[in-house]
């Protein structure tokens, strides 16, 4: 009897071990990998590069729009039309348009045959199967923010004295940059970080929070609100719902402005000093974001082959990182 209770008991504990949840995967080790495959790339080992951005992308349910689309072009570099057509329609179930396939000067190759005639024919499909994955309403949400946002921003461009912008931004745009934020760290609470993850779009919360850190110096000296933002947005970085690359430039415009320009972080809106980029390259590996010598040969690497690496900062830096001796 005893031991048939024991038995029973055991069996318990074994289903409780199965059914245990298990925690959910870490997307800093994500990014990390992704930069292991990034510096076989940069070291010209197409194939053995392109077989990590498999195994990432493989051991992931969410993976980045990005290195779809990398992964779509490495495999088409290396001569594998069947791996870049399976990468492609894995990017358009993340969220890659037909139209900005067809603009895709790269992918040209592709866009003939069979296989591509069945790519077309099956988009509407795939694309409603990615828009099931996002939260609609947040999305209206967001982006209706963005572009009220980015009204008051053209607004304060328009005026034409010194006086006339701080009484803008005095009576205008502060009050209504800290509702935004307070907004912001409920559905921080609530959702997560609103980006491409959960409402399919990178820019317009980016743009929100880097017009709130870019207002001026003074504020940016005295700002509660971005500060008690910053561990909830880097918890959000290791949940996979914002790319490194995005909190790099919101914190970039922080950091630049809170100092009058005084110091970088991350080289995108000031050039890195050489003492600096020690500095920098420590907070990238914080968050998963590759070395800036590791991005500057990935710019060699797009010259040399003609492919879109989707770089960090190019919106602010088009080719290499620079640095300067001194500032």
């Amino acid at each position: 009897m005893k031991s048939s209770i024991l038995l029973v008991m055991l069996a318990l504990l074994v289903g409780l071990r199965v059914g245990k949840a298990q925690p959910p995967p870490d997307y800093l080790v994500y990014h990390q990998r992704m930069i292991q495959a990034e510096e076989l790339l940069a070291q010209h080992h197409y194939r053995a590069a392109l077989a990590g951005f498999e195994q990432v992308l493989n051991a992931y349910d969410y993976v980045f729009l990005r290195d779809c689309q990398v992964t779509t072009q490495l495999a088409l570099y290396v001569g594998d039309k069947h791996k870049a057509y399976h990468w492609l329609r894995r990017g358009v179930l993340g969220g890659w348009k037909l139209s900005d396939i067809r603009k895709h000067r790269f992918l040209k190759p592709l866009r003939t045959g069979p296989a591509w005639n069945a790519v077309q024919r099956d988009y509407a499909t795939l694309r409603s199967s990615y828009e099931h994955t996002l939260q609609q309403p947040l999305r209206a949400e967001v982006l209706a923010m963005a572009r009220r946002d980015q009204q008051l921003a053209f607004r304060n461009l328009l005026q034409l004295s010194k006086r006339a912008k701080e009484r803008f931004l005095t009576q205008q745009f502060v009050p209504h940059s800290e509702r935004r934020v307070t907004r912001i760290a409920q559905i921080l609470q609530v959702y997560g970080y609103p980006g491409e993850k959960l409402i399919g779009n990178r820019t317009s919360m980016q743009r929100i929070l880097s017009h709130h850190n870019s207002i001026s110096t003074t504020y940016a000296q005295r700002d509660t609100l971005y500060p008690h933002l910053q561990p909830d947005l880097l918890q959000a970085v290791r949940r996979g719902e914002l790319a490194p690359a995005d909190y790099a430039v919101i914190e970039d415009w922080y950091v630049v402005i809170k100092s009058d320009g005084q110091q970088v972080s991350y080289g995108y809106l000031n050039p890195l000093t050489t003492k600096e980029v020690a500095l920098s390259d420590a907070r990238r590996q914080r968050i998963g974001l590759r070395s800036v010598a590791l991005r500057n040969q990935l710019v060699e690497v797009q010259k040399e082959t003609g492919m879109d690496l989707v770089l960090d900062g190019v919106f602010w830096v088009k080719g290499k990182l620079p640095i300067v001796a001194h500032r």
